[in-house]
């Protein structure tokens, strides 16, 4: 990793997002041991403001050589350790905008530092022990987060939630191979190895990583989203009920047939999980050029989907065109949403007309009516997926999967060494398997590769 080979060096990035005449304050973030004399390089401070660590002094920062004014600003000043990377770090906090920043941006670099690399920051606050790689990994989730509840899960990622069940299990695996190395060495002078305590110690150990593994689903959830598209005939609804649903006019409404030309999206938050919904054009044969594009984007919508709710007319009832479509979709989830029940008599909808589909929900998307049912349904087939969305306060994302099941693969083996009574040398080599997995979830035992891997995919700045 070329960041190891850099550490010593003095960083700078934009801490913030920036965009053209948006937002109200920029950062230009400083690391290492240059920052303070960067910062006293740039900064005029009037008065007898303190250069102390955890200050905030106003001022203004100036070209260096021509004294030219760039911008009227603060500067916090974090001395190490107590800063992110454990390093001396300065931020200027400049006014929003584009210009400024990138040129407090560049007098830092002419003074000396260099621009960071993606996750540079958090990497060195991984090196210098500041934070492990879980957490480490969780500062990237909650930036990224789409709902309250994924931000909940990785504040408590943060807080070391997972990084403390890790280590506790790996620490027991470590005493359990000193143990057995201990037997190995001074075979003579130590009492015979309890193998029914350790294979019952490894059986606990074995239930916990299983444990840690079916929060899996429930990650991959909480940061990709549910994707649900809304799928059926023309004039069944659909736009009407994306709209009540996000309570928006994001898509058009006329009692013109095949309105919707293009898939329209809209970003929803349900029961905690963050639901990515689309609202398809009404599938059908025609001959319109323009209407047939956006006929097939719908059915390659409705087979990308995580969910499909296939929407119909209440009052037309089941038709040759939506059982067509129900045989396109069957094979995805589906909610039945029979809407337009405002235009039926009470009592007059049929289901024994329908196709057998569960769970079905009935809507007048016009009036706003059914969204709560609608979305109640959304979660139980969530639940009935085993994937909870407010139970858990952690949930391991995919690389942290794959070495629990490493780990869960080699606990395995070492019981099936156990059971055909092996010598003790075959069991520290299923324990030691077990012992580098976990350690590569929390970087105690981590590869550059992986490392780079991880942090490559942190913004600049973070």
């Amino acid at each position: 990793m070329s960041q190891l080979l850099a550490i010593t060096e003095t960083i700078a990035a934009i801490a913030t997002a920036v965009m053209p005449q948006q937002g109200s304050v920029n950062i230009v973030r400083v690391s290492g041991s240059q920052s303070m004399s960067i910062a006293k390089a740039l900064f005029y401070a009037p008065g007898s403001q303190l250069w102390e660590s955890h200050r905030i002094l106003y001022g203004h920062i100036r070209h260096p050589h021509t004294k030219e004014l760039v911008d009227e600003a603060l500067l916090l000043i974090m001395l190490a350790p107590r800063s992110y990377t454990r390093e001396d770090v300065v931020e200027f906090h400049c006014h929003g905008g584009m210009m400024v920043v990138q040129q407090v941006l560049q007098l830092c670099l002419e003074q000396g530092a260099r621009l960071a690399q993606a996750g540079e920051f958090t990497f060195r606050a991984f090196l210098s022990g500041r934070m492990d790689l879980t957490q480490a990994e969780s500062i990237a989730d909650l930036v990224g987060a789409r709902s309250p509840q994924a931000a909940q899960t990785a504040l408590a990622g943060l807080q070391g939630r997972l990084a403390r069940p890790i280590r506790e299990l790996r620490g027991k695996c470590l005493d359990i191979l000193a143990e057995i190395e201990a037997r190995i060495d001074f075979e003579e002078d130590l009492p015979r190895l309890n193998s029914k305590a350790v294979t019952s110690d490894i059986e606990h150990i074995a239930t916990e990583v299983n444990r840690l593994l079916t929060t899996k689903d429930k990650g991959e959830l909480l940061r990709t989203g549910l994707k649900v598209a809304i799928v059926g005939r023309p004039n069944v609804g659909k736009s009407s009920l994306l709209n009540a649903w996000s309570q928006s006019d994001r898509a058009i409404v006329t009692d013109l047939p095949g309105t919707t030309r293009d898939v329209v999206e809209s970003q929803l938050v349900v029961g905690g999980i963050p639901v990515q919904v689309l609202d398809t054009a009404g599938i059908r044969e025609t001959a319109d050029t323009v209407e047939k594009i956006g006929v097939e984007r719908s059915r390659r919508a409705a087979s990308a989907a995580d969910l499909v709710l296939l929407t119909v007319d209440a009052a037309a009832g089941w038709t040759e065109e939506d059982q067509d479509i129900y045989t396109q979709v069957q094979h995805r989830p589906l909610i039945l949403v029979i809407n337009k029940i405002d235009l039926v008599k009470t009592g007059n909808i049929n289901l024994g007309k329908y196709p057998h589909i569960e769970p079905v929900v009935t809507t007048a998307a016009a009036q706003s009516q059914g969204i709560d049912a609608l979305e109640t349904a959304i979660l139980q087939i969530v639940q009935r997926g085993k994937v909870q969305a407010a139970d858990l306060d952690l949930a391991i994302n995919q690389r942290q999967a794959a070495a629990l099941t490493k780990a869960k693969i080699a606990l395995e083996q070492l019981q099936l060494t156990i059971v055909k009574q092996l010598p003790l040398d075959f069991w520290t080599i299923d324990l030691r398997d077990a012992i580098q997995a976990l350690g590569e979830i929390t970087g105690d035992q981590v590869t550059e590769s992986v490392l780079d891997r991880i942090f490559s995919r942190f913004c600049i700045g973070k």
